[in-house]
C-alpha cells in the first residue's frame, strides 16, 4: 500500500474519501508527529530503563539483595516501563494510521537517539564504526519513505 504525501499537503482529489486516495493511505504530518512521538518514547523509555538497571545493579551488589526485587522497586525502571507502556499506545495510534510498512522502519530512528543518548548521558563508548552503521540503518529508513511516497 503506497502512502500518498500530495494528499497530507492538501492536494486530495475533489470527493475522495479524507483517510483514503485510491486505495493509498495518506502520510499526514500528524500521523508523523504521532510516529515520530511513539518512537522517541520508546527510545526514553529504553534510556530510563538501562539507567534504572545501571542503579538497581550496583544497589543490588552493594547490599547483597536480589537484582530482581531491587530492580522492581527501582523509580527508574519503574518510570522506564511507564515510559516504554506509553509508547506502545502511541504506537497502537500509529498503526491505525500508517501502514506498517512506513511505520516500522522509523523505528530506525530510535538507533540514533539512543546511540546519541548512551554516549551523552550514560557515558558509554561509541565508536566510528557504531555511527556509520547507524546512519547507514537511518538511510535505509528514508529510502523506504521516499519509495512509499512516490510509489
Amino acid at each position: 500500500m503506497a502512502t500518498d504525501l500530495s494528499t497530507a499537503r492538501g492536494h486530495a482529489p475533489a470527493g475522495a474519501d479524507p483517510a483514503r486516495t485510491e486505495g493509498r493511505q495518506r502520510l499526514t504530518i500528524t500521523s508523523i508527529a504521532l510516529l515520530l512521538f511513539a518512537v522517541l518514547l520508546a527510545a526514553c523509555g529504553q534510556l530510563l530503563l538501562k539507567h534504572g538497571m545501571q542503579v538497581a545493579t550496583a544497589r543490588a551488589h552493594a547490599s547483597g539483595g536480589s537484582l530482581a526485587v531491587t530492580a522492581a522497586t527501582s523509580p527508574m525502571v519503574l518510570g522506564g516501563l511507564a515510559v516504554f507502556a506509553i509508547s506502545a499506545v502511541a504506537w497502537l495510534a500509529v498503526l491505525a494510521r500508517v501502514p506498517l510498512s512506513v511505520a516500522y522502519p522509523f523505528n530506525a530512528l530510535s538507533y540514533l537517539i539512543i546511540l546519541a543518548a548512551s554516549a551523552l548521558l550514560l557515558h558509554e563508548r561509541v565508536t566510528a564504526l557504531t555511527w556509520a552503521g547507524s546512519l547507514l540503518v537511518v538511510s535505509g529508513l528514508i529510502i523506504v519513505v521516499l519509495s512509499q511516497s512516490s510509489g
